[in-house]
């Protein structure tokens, strides 16, 4: 039997920056994966996802180009070739993660781990079954796609986050169900390629967790692309006859129709995926497992992270929690600041936001001022021809600290970690409307609004 100080279960974000961070501390680390190095996110999600949106964006900027004086000809799309460059992606990345672990001197084994209550991993692959002894554990064992029970829908072929990018033919029409943030991401990607495509959400709005002037910002440009977007509307049926497929659908007043395409999105959230976990009596919170606040599970020396505990599903967030799980798993007594957690939706426009939303502020009876800059002001945006967008910083009134920031525009996925910074040192307006910006920059947005905050704006008109 093979011994460690630490085996980790999960080869994502998560699992696999948690091994690292173990082995530097000095731990003798083992990791172990079923599929490939990466997880969800890179094989299957975030990285395959913002490949092909950058595609969408290049096909966007090539159709706008004749309006700067560049003219093209025809454009042409083979997603063979997309779907190959993908792949190299992929490739690389997970690559790159197996000669960090290689560097580090983490085994990493092959195969499906199963813990067992005395913690013993039992790995098993198509070659061999093995027994690794742990004194700790780390669970990273991630989420797969929630699949809603629908009337018909285990009678017709439809796709999850997990498959939509194997596809090998650009379908004439998509129906995606849901409209969260995979769901309008992968609308977007789709909606450049000539696709039509129909959101379906139950909300009145998409992504209705998010800002609501951005979502909104969000939903009249989605609708610009040829998107159809239904809200407060749920499927009541799924039917396939041949290779067409029909979707039932009732909205708030009752009203019924039914869609014909050509594929189905099921895109309405993820669940948290025990393999491997169900010999552990684990105390559950809802649907994931607890943990307390140094992400130690029920039993003793068993950690959790991830989608397994659910919070804010996002990749950097695991791999936040596999940082702290490792080191608490090393001796240490540290905690996640869940306070400064970016979340980003990668459109066109992007959608990136940090901290308190008004709504949160507003709910806890501060007493706060909020302030709006517009990109159509900003001197980059309007060279880049991209001046849809706004900043919206929400900030304490007396002392001026940050609280929230939310931002809609160009490559605002790229700028919200300078809010970031400024809400984990509680920075103020004052301090920010001191910073200096390059210019011309996107980031000077953020600059604008907190000058106009203070009631100070040079390009903005101070009421």
């Amino acid at each position: 039997m093979n011994s460690y100080n630490l085996v980790v279960i999960g080869g994502g974000p998560g699992g696999y920056v948690a091994a690292i961070r173990a082995a530097n501390l000095g731990l003798s680390v083992a990791l172990v994966e079923k599929d490939e190095l990466g997880g969800t996110c890179l094989n299957r999600g975030c990285i395959p996802s913002k490949t092909l949106l950058h595609h969408a964006e290049v096909i966007e900027q090539i159709k706008n180009a004749s309006s700067w004086g560049i003219e093209t000809g025809e454009v042409s799309v083979s997603i063979e070739k997309i779907m190959k460059r993908k792949d190299q992606v992929i490739k690389r990345l997970r690559t790159g993660i197996a000669a960090l672990l290689k560097a580090g001197k983490i085994t990493h084994y092959h195969g499906q781990g199963t813990v067992t209550e005395d913690q013993r991993i039992l790995v098993e692959n198509e070659n061999e079954n093995l027994v690794l002894h742990a004194e700790k554990i780390i669970l990273a064992t991630g989420s797969t796609p929630f699949i809603p029970s629908i009337p018909g829908i285990d009678q017709v072929n439809v796709h999850t986050s997990d498959t939509i990018f194997d596809i090998k033919e650009i379908p004439s029409t998509l129906v995606i169900i849901g409209g969260g943030i995979i769901g309008v991401e992968i609308a977007s990607i789709f909606a450049s390629l000539d696709v039509k495509v129909t959101i379906i959400e139950m909300a009145d709005r998409l992504v209705p967790n998010e800002d609501v002037d951005a979502i909104q910002l969000l939903q009249k440009e989605l609708q610009k692309k040829g998107i159809q977007i239904l809200t407060s509307s749920s499927v009541t049926e799924l039917q396939q006859e041949g290779l067409r497929k029909y979707v039932k659908i009732e909205n708030g007043d009752k009203k019924v129709t039914v869609l014909e395409c050509d594929e189905v999105l099921v895109a309405v959230g993820r669940k948290p995926n025990f393999t491997g976990t169900h010999q552990l009596d684990l105390a559950l919170n809802g649907p994931f497992v607890a943990v307390n606040d140094y992400l130690e599970t029920s039993i003793p020396n068993v950690y959790a992270i991830g989608d397994l505990i659910g919070g804010w599903q996002l990749a950097h967030v695991a791999s936040a929690e596999g940082l702290i799980a490792a080191s608490n798993a090393a001796g240490h007594s540290e905690i996640v600041d869940y306070k400064v957690i970016p979340r980003c939706i990668y459109t066109n426009p992007e959608v990136a936001s940090v901290g308190m939303t008004e709504r949160e502020a507003k709910e806890k009876g501060l007493d706060i001022k909020i302030q709006t800059y517009q990109f159509a002001g900003n001197g980059k945006a309007l060279t880049m021809d991209e001046k849809v967008g706004f900043v919206k910083v929400i900030a304490e009134r007396k002392y001026g600290e940050i609280l929230g920031v939310v931002m809609a525009g160009p490559h605002v996925t790229e700028m919200i970690s300078e809010s970031s910074a400024f809400i984990h040192l509680e920075g103020t307006m004052d301090e920010l409307g001191k910073l200096i910006h390059p210019h011309p920059s996107l980031s000077e947005a953020l600059f604008e609004t907190a000058e106009a905050w203070l009631d100070q704006g040079i390009h903005v008109i101070n009421k």
